[in-house]
């Protein structure tokens, strides 16, 4: 019982930490327009969900990392996939901490990736953004999360599933800045 009660106290230590060490952490994208990504960052129609857009990963940019900060890791979850636990959408890991961007239409284009970072596999079992395609009729929310690392790089390849990335980013955090898109079809 004094175990689970110890641990139960350093856990909740370390998220407030990394809560307070990301105050003023933020991450946004010039790319929304009322709050919604614009149909050239939806999923194309090449993958076979019914959508048209062109499956253009959008620009984002973050500010005022935590102190300590030495590497990033950005995800897209849409946490109202119909598969129980959503769908990872885009993962890129190893950001260098001297990035403060992604540009517009950067997925699938390693040399413009900052030096080091790395496209993982999303859920569809690739490395490479996946746009918003919600089913026909309904409303999904997408959160975009960037985590700020106490390491300078995540020991992971391109091959790497999002929940490997996201455990290993999550034991490393210093503090989350995230915002969310809620898209409809």
């Amino acid at each position: 019982m004094r175990y689970a009660t110890l641990l139960s106290a350093v856990l909740m230590t370390a998220t407030l930490a990394a809560t307070a060490a990301a105050d003023g952490f933020t991450l946004d994208s010039p790319d929304l327009v009322d709050g919604k990504l614009p149909a050239a960052f939806t999923l194309s129609e090449s993958y076979g969900f019914g959508c048209a857009g062109r499956n253009l990963s959008p620009a984002l940019t973050w500010r005022n990392p935590p102190e300590g900060t030495r590497s990033f890791v950005l995800m897209i979850h849409d946490e109202d996939a119909p598969t129980g636990i959503g769908w990872m959408h885009w993962v890129v890991a190893n950001i260098p901490v001297a990035a403060e961007s992604l540009p517009r239409g950067v997925s699938g284009d390693a040399a413009r990736l900052p030096a080091g970072a790395l496209e993982t596999r999303s859920d569809l079992g690739v490395p490479g953004y996946m746009g918003p395609c919600p089913p026909d009729g309904q409303i999904h929310d997408y959160v975009f999360t960037l985590t700020a690392l106490k390491v300078d790089k995540l020991p992971v390849d391109a091959n790497a599933t999002p929940a490997l990335v996201g455990f290993m980013a999550k034991a490393n955090s210093l503090g989350e800045a995230r915002f969310r898109v809620t898209q409809g079809r």
